[in-house]
């Protein structure tokens, strides 16, 4: 999107040179002059504000001082040297303390001096310092970098700060990269769009995001180039699904035949939610269209995605093709494998199970069967992406929980056909709406919204340790009444001994509380074979024990509508989403579910709103929502390692409106100017070209 000249290495931008520009290069990622562009600010100083010694407070984050240093001294020997001096203003006196650079600070720091002081005021020993506080003469010079009302600062690192490029170091790199190629900086929206939404132009932009002339000005640039980031992520994603519908001829599914008729009316064991029929409906309309159908599924734990699953792929064996599954886990693999036989009762269709597990004879046999066509439906893992695997004629992909899937291991399933198969992508982590129109933007959305009909909401409590017996009260009172009861323990790693310990002292209290022969318990952790976690899981399930105590395996790969409490001890050391998974292993029945939370007493304030929304809410939306402003965009979806989402400034949580206001305008464009060949979208259209390796967009049809 820049000039050539943004182009040029770093290492040649004055006042850089070779050391410098291979600091920048490491520690930051910067390898250009137009990269250097866009390391904006993380916040800004109020510049006119100056605190008072006796106005100071330990909790405000920053602050400014004026005042004189009156004293300057060396204390202490070999790592533990630093300089100490005191800074007096006429209401006190504050310690500032360096640890390192103690030859500049010897040199340039002066007794006698004014100075002016920015830094983070801490306590110690009853009073307040500074530790390595910004400093600059008063008066400030005349040739001061940038305005004195709004001072930028940048991230950096102390392998940076060694090398002198503090916050202010690459401050002033900024100034001599703008000095120099303000002129390069090009426009990259169309002027009918910057009207549309009066948006500022992208040179006064960078401008003013660097060296802000005032807040409305900084407000305005920030928008913009928030807005930029936003409107290319959506005219990739969307101009790219909408030539893939263009080149990607799919398969028509005309015939809705025996298989789905005879399962519908005859095996299905529920009356299918109006949420369900809608996202069936949408999945038959979008196989009549000729195009590979793209559609993402969304729907809390027990809101039957599987169902609907299972008949697109009796749709599509019904029109003589075969489908696969893929689950990230044998577990769910399996989970899902038996919940089709049984719903299935042996009929209609031929249904295996390929995982990594599988023995080398029955491999061959899946291999063959699939060859030959004789298996319509497939389940598994990982397994499946293999090159061995082949199918005679695929024609539909499910893939449960996709992020736990890798780009290139999707699209190995998506080559196993000449005519690329019908994609349907599930998952029972709900998105936030904008994490989805990012991650996601190129897939049609449908969202199962409703439970089916009988559920009763979980009534979700929290107990901190104190009150523990009114919790074994709870057990006692609802396995009184025949139901079952799920206790988790956290493991962050299987071989953790702490957390096992902690598993192991939670078993003998269970034990003492519920004693043999009235109650049966079941055990099964990570360091278990999966042959004795298959036999505790199947004693559970058949009722056989009362009480299942776990970790964590037990989130996915359990369905026991019978057990109504799910306990989760050390709750606040779980993350929102997994909390409102473990919550979904109950609540399967008619009965009314409980699920209690157990905390210690001290929690962290996010702990604490954490086990407060799961109190006060069972919408996974709604979660998903707290817990994308909680843990940001890239920890939530698992790309914060990946680069898929390369936002410098603009936020999933809080920039929803301009969010959409990006992707409307996308649409708009291409619904109208399908292929950019109107000159005012020429900018666009480059943008494209250059995305695109240099293909000619004039070419793409």
């Amino acid at each position: 999107m820049f000039a050539s000249t943004l182009d040029t290495n770093i290492e040649f931008l004055k006042g850089v040179g070779p050391k410098r520009a291979e600091l920048l290069q490491k520690e930051l990622g910067i390898f250009t002059c137009g990269q250097l562009l866009t390391l904006y600010p993380f916040r800004y100083i109020d510049r006119t504000r100056y605190y008072k010694i006796n106005e100071l407070n330990p909790d405000f984050p920053y602050v400014q001082i004026l005042g004189r240093i009156t004293a300057k001294e060396e204390v202490g020997e070999k790592h533990k040297k630093r300089i100490v001096a005191k800074l007096t203003d006429e209401t006190g006196t504050i310690e500032l303390v360096w640890f390192q650079s103690l030859k500049w600070v010897t040199d340039n720091v002066q007794t006698g001096k004014v100075y002016i002081i920015f830094g983070k005021p801490v306590v110690f020993n009853g009073a307040f310092s500074i530790s390595h506080p910004e400093l600059e003469t008063y008066p400030r010079p005349r040739n001061t970098i940038g305005n004195l009302v709004l001072q930028p600062v940048y991230s950096t690192t102390e392998k940076l700060k060694k090398f002198l490029l503090d916050s202010r170091g690459i401050q002033k790199l900024q100034a001599l990269l703008i000095d120099q190629f303000i002129g390069d900086i090009k426009e990259t929206i169309p002027s009918y769009i910057l009207n549309k939404y009066n948006i500022i132009g992208r040179k006064q932009a960078i401008l003013n995001i660097h060296f802000p002339k005032d807040t409305t000005l900084l407000k305005e640039s920030e928008r913009r180039l928030k807005f930029d980031e936003l409107f290319f992520i959506q005219l990739s994603m969307l101009y790219g699904k909408q030539q893939r519908e263009l080149k990607f001829k799919g398969h028509l599914f005309p015939v809705v035949g025996e298989r789905v008729n005879v399962f519908y009316s005859e095996l299905l064991p529920f009356e299918l939610t109006n949420a369900q029929k809608r996202v069936v409906k949408e999945i038959r309309q979008d196989t009549q269209k000729g195009i590979q159908m793209n559609r993402l599924i969304q729907g809390d734990v027990g809101s039957g995605k599987t169902a609907v699953a299972l008949l697109s792929m009796l749709l599509t064996n019904d029109n003589g093709l075969q489908a696969c599954m893929m689950a990230p886990t044998e577990i769910l693999a399996r989970q899902h494998y038996e919940s089709i036989v049984s719903m299935l009762q042996g009929r209609l269709a031929n249904v295996t199970i390929l995982t990594g597990s599988t023995t080398k004879k029955q491999r061959l046999q899946i291999h063959e069967d699939l060859e030959n066509g004789k298996t319509d439906i497939l389940i598994g893992t990982h397994a499946l992406i293999e090159d061995k695997v082949i199918f005679k004629n695929l024609g539909m992909v499910v893939i449960d929980e996709q992020h736990r899937f890798g780009v290139e291991q999707r699209a190995k399933l998506w080559r196993k056909n000449t005519i690329p198969p019908h994609i349907l992508v599930m998952t029972a982590t709900p998105i936030p709406r904008t994490l989805a129109m990012t991650l996601y933007g190129d897939l049609d959305v449908s969202i199962i919204d409703e439970l089916p009909a009988g559920r009763k909401p979980i009534d979700t409590k929290h107990f901190f340790e104190g009150q523990r017996l009114r919790m074994f009260g709870l057990m006692k009172q609802e396995i009184a009444k025949g139901r079952q009861v799920y206790v988790v323990y956290p493991l962050i790693k299987e071989s953790e001994k702490l957390d096992l310990l902690h598993l192991e002292a939670g078993i003998e209290q269970m034990s003492y509380q519920f004693p043999l022969p009235d109650y049966q318990i079941s055990i099964v952790h990570g360091k278990m074979r999966n042959a004795d976690k298959d036999y505790e899981m199947q004693r559970f399930v058949t009722g056989k024990s009362q009480i299942m105590v776990a970790t964590t395996v037990i989130e996915v790969g359990v369905n026991v509508p019978n057990a109504s409490i799910m306990i989760i001890e050390n709750a606040e050391r779980f993350g929102l989403s997994q909390l409102h998974q473990l919550r979904g292993r109950v609540g399967r029945g008619a009965e009314q579910s409980y699920c209690i939370l157990m905390s210690g007493n001290k929690l962290s304030k996010e702990g604490k709103l954490r086990l407060e929304t799961m109190v006060h809410t069972n919408n996974g939306f709604e979660i998903s929502e707290i817990d994308l402003q909680l843990r940001g965009p890239g920890n939530l979806s698992g790309t914060q390692q990946s680069g898929v989402l390369e936002l410098k400034l603009a936020n999933l949580a809080t920039d929803q409106v301009l969010l959409q206001q990006a992707r409307d305008t996308v649409i708009e464009i291409l619904a109208e100017d399908a292929i950019l060949i109107d000159p005012k979208n020429s900018l666009l259209k480059s943008y494209l070209a250059k995305r695109l390796r240099g293909i000619s967009l004039d070419k793409i049809s």
